[in-house]
């Protein structure tokens, strides 16, 4: 189950001098800019819109991502969209294993979970817009 924006979720820690709260869009920016900084992400997925990918910029890295964020714990969904020609599985280890450090060492919260949707494969066309094609 994912969080609706009524049901927000943060990370909240006492300190001596008061508490600290995370938000569950923070981790969700975060994890958005682990996954692009790997080579081979084109960018992320904000869904199928009629069969195409909606392949979202640097502005929306968190609409490509859904995360459940939990008192001590976190669960990560990224949609993403890849190069042609990286082999996926690798692309996908990478992703997950930076995404996870990053979250964890940003937020203090444990990742139990980092799934990896990708959603479409990007072609260039020597500089121009990339094509998406998804299945």
């Amino acid at each position: 189950m994912f969080l609706n924006n009524e049901e927000r979720i943060e990370k909240t820690e006492q300190s001596e001098v008061g508490a600290i709260r995370i938000a569950d869009e923070v981790v969700g920016i975060i994890a958005g800019l682990a996954a692009t900084e790997i080579a081979g992400v084109a960018g992320m997925s904000g869904g199928l819109v009629g069969g195409i990918a909606e392949m979202l910029g640097k502005k929306n890295l968190s609409k490509g991502v859904k995360v459940e964020v939990g008192e001590k714990e976190a669960a990560v969904d990224l949609y993403l969209i890849v190069e042609y020609g990286i082999r996926i599985p690798d692309i996908a280890l990478k992703v997950q294993e930076n995404v996870k450090r990053a979250i964890e060492s940003m937020t203090g919260l444990d990742v139990v979970e980092v799934n990896v949707h990708v959603q479409g494969v990007g072609f260039s066309q020597d500089g121009k817009d990339e094509d998406i094609r998804v299945r």
